[in-house]
Parts: structure tokens; C-alpha cells; sequence
């Protein structure tokens, strides 16, 4: 494996396990002679998964998409990048197991709500407020009170 940083061909593997409930192995490696440490991940090919866009194009899914929707809504949260990483696992899992081919880009909209509503109501307020484009303060207040209710029950 090429060191991302420098290019160097020898990298050592300094440690690997299991990750996405074993379908995927987590490596950390090291490079002997820049001395940095990159992680690279080994995963079987799946069939593609195509996301249709609300203008009805069609794109390849892509967990590293929802993983920095995920991430910019954790922002300065107390939540691990493993728990970013695992909570995108189980969307695209969820999302693979439900359908064929094709999802709607608002499903994985709405699976991403529904994940950080059960992890970190902050995070989940965030992402509302772009998913849902909130563009004024009453708009916000509702779905803020949404929340409570929803807490409330």
C-alpha cells in the first residue's frame, strides 16, 4: 500500500480488526519513512447502490456523503468518529436491505434524521435545519418543539 503522504511503496500494517460487523477489516498502517499513520479499509464489492436525486438524476450511493452531513451536524458534540463511521454503516445496511437498486435521496434523508435523533438530539437539530432547509426562525421553533413533544411521550 502507497503512503498517502510521502509515496513510499513499503507501508507496515500495525494493526487491523473487524468492522461493519465483519464484513469490512479496519487497518492502521505506518510508513517507514515519513514515520505517518494512514488507516485504509478492505470491504467486498457490492452492487451499486443508485440514489435518485429529487431532480431525477441518478448517482452512486456514497457513504463518505452522509458520513460528512453526519460529521458537520456532530460538530463539536461529544461523538467519536467510530460512532459517525457506525451509524453511516447502519444506514447504508438498512438502506441495501430494503431495496433492489434504487433509493430516494429524501429516504436516506429521513434514515439520517431518524439515527441522529436516537444519538444526540443537538446533532439532530442541525441536520434538520439543512435537510429540511429551514429558512426562518418559525420554522426552526416548530421543529423544535416537535422535539420535545416527541421526548415528552
Amino acid at each position: 500500500m502507497h503512503c498517502p503522504f510521502c509515496g513510499n511503496e513499503d507501508t507496515k500494517v500495525l494493526e487491523s480488526r473487524p468492522v461493519e460487523e465483519g464484513t469490512a477489516i479496519r487497518r492502521r498502517r505506518g510508513c517507514d519513512r515519513c514515520s505517518r499513520r494512514f488507516t485504509t479499509f478492505e470491504k467486498y464489492e457490492d452492487n451499486p447502490l443508485i440514489v435518485v436525486k429529487k431532480d431525477g438524476r441518478r448517482v452512486d450511493f456514497s457513504r463518505s456523503k452522509i458520513m460528512a452531513g453526519i460529521s458537520r451536524a456532530c460538530e463539536k458534540r461529544p461523538i467519536s468518529t467510530e460512532q459517525i463511521e457506525e451509524l453511516a454503516y447502519s444506514i447504508e445496511k438498512t438502506l441495501r436491505n430494503s431495496h433492489e437498486r434504487e433509493v430516494q435521496s429524501t429516504e436516506i434523508g429521513e434514515a439520517v434524521m431518524k439515527a441522529l435523533l436516537q444519538l444526540d438530539e443537538v446533532a439532530y437539530i442541525r441536520f434538520a435545519s439543512v435537510y429540511r432547509e429551514f429558512n426562518d426562525i418559525q420554522r426552526f421553533l416548530q421543529e423544535l418543539h416537535e422535539l420535545v413533544e416527541k421526548r415528552g411521550q
